[in-house]
């Protein structure tokens, strides 16, 4: 072999993943003493050296990782914690979590107390704030962070951004709802200006404009007590509307209950479609359709993709979007 051998060629030579052949490399307990032997003959087939203070440089060694998230009252953030904490925690990293409660100012505290603490890494939910970008104080520590759901750095090259392709799921919940005989659609939650928001509008706004019908936009919080409000200025100010894509779950869940309350049908009278597909969308009455982000997955991709960062020095793709399923239940 011409070039000096790297993890991954360890990783083909013993059929195993990189994320193993690193774990080995690290004398982690969490490899079987097979795969340690295996891996072990691999490098020395191939003539794999591995150069410990090179990787210690690249990151910090302490196997934690920072994950900031911005609203955990909410099941969606929730599940991709608790998902993200597990896929870590299965290739020996741990993880140091900060709810910042859609606050700015604790979430600059919380990253500067976590760099203090000598964090690896970072997986930022970010809350939005003011123009002054969180991501600055990991910047001058040198420390790979990723982006997760929402972008508020728009130093991709720095800080890569990936979340599920909201655009599609859109754009599958809107046509599910006109194959659904619905005539007059609305959006309702989200807050205007974000550009999440737009991207959850996005493929509503394509279909409506390609069907001739214009559109009815609520944007709010995005919250159960925004969903109240809608269903209510639906009904008083759009009594024609009769079919709905909220921007989460939480606006639906909130919009149907209420709806139900005035004497709409939901799931005949008014077909309702959520965004997230949390657990209380099979608990409420109806059941809520909702756009399904693969949280599971989406959290074991950027569990890899950070430790590629971390282990090999390779930096994930900026702009990656994850695929989505409309999940079709009694509300719509």
């Amino acid at each position: 072999m011409e070039r000096r051998p790297t993890i991954k060629d360890v990783a083909r030579e013993a059929g195993v993943s990189k994320s193993t052949v690193s774990l080995v490399l690290q004398r982690s307990p969490l490899v079987k003493e097979r795969t340690r032997v295996q891996v072990r003959e691999a490098m020395a087939r191939i003539g794999y050296v591995y150069n410990r203070s090179a990787a210690n440089l690249r990151s910090s060694s302490t196997g934690l990782i920072g994950l900031i998230i911005n609203d955990l009252r909410n099941p969606f953030f929730t599940e991709f914690a608790a998902s993200l904490q597990m896929a870590l925690s299965d290739q020996g990293y741990a993880v140091v979590l900060a709810n910042i409660n859609e606050d700015a100012e604790m979430q600059s505290k919380m990253i500067g107390t976590l760099i203090e603490h000598g964090v690896s890494g970072f997986v930022v939910s970010p809350a939005y704030g003011p123009r002054e970008s969180p991501f600055d104080a990991i910047a001058r520590a040198g420390l790979p962070a990723i982006q997760v759901f929402r972008k508020v750095d728009d130093r991709e090259d720095q800080f890569p951004f990936l979340a599920p392709d909201y655009q599609s799921g859109s754009r599958l919940a809107t046509q599910h709802l006109l194959d659904r005989g619905c005539r007059r659609i609305a959006f309702v939650g989200g807050l205007a200006g974000r550009a999440v928001t737009q991207e959850r509008m996005s493929g509503y706004l394509e279909l409506m404009s390609a069907n001739g019908v214009e559109p009815v936009i609520l944007t709010g919080a995005a919250s159960h007590e925004f969903g109240v409000q809608g269903a209510h200025e639906l009904l008083a100010h759009h009594p024609d509307v009769d079919g709905v894509l909220c921007f989460n779950d939480l606006v639906a869940l909130g919009l149907l209950t209420a709806s139900n309350a005035l004497g709409r049908t939901v799931g005949t009278d008014l077909r309702v479609v959520g965004f997230d597909n949390i657990e209380g969308c099979e608990q409420s009455v109806p059941q809520l359709s909702s756009v399904s982000c693969g949280i599971p997955d989406f959290a074991e991709e950027i569990s890899q993709r950070m430790l590629t960062w971390l282990i090999d020095g390779v930096s994930p793709e900026t702009g990656i979007r994850t695929q989505v399923e409309l999940v079709v239940r009694a509300s719509s």
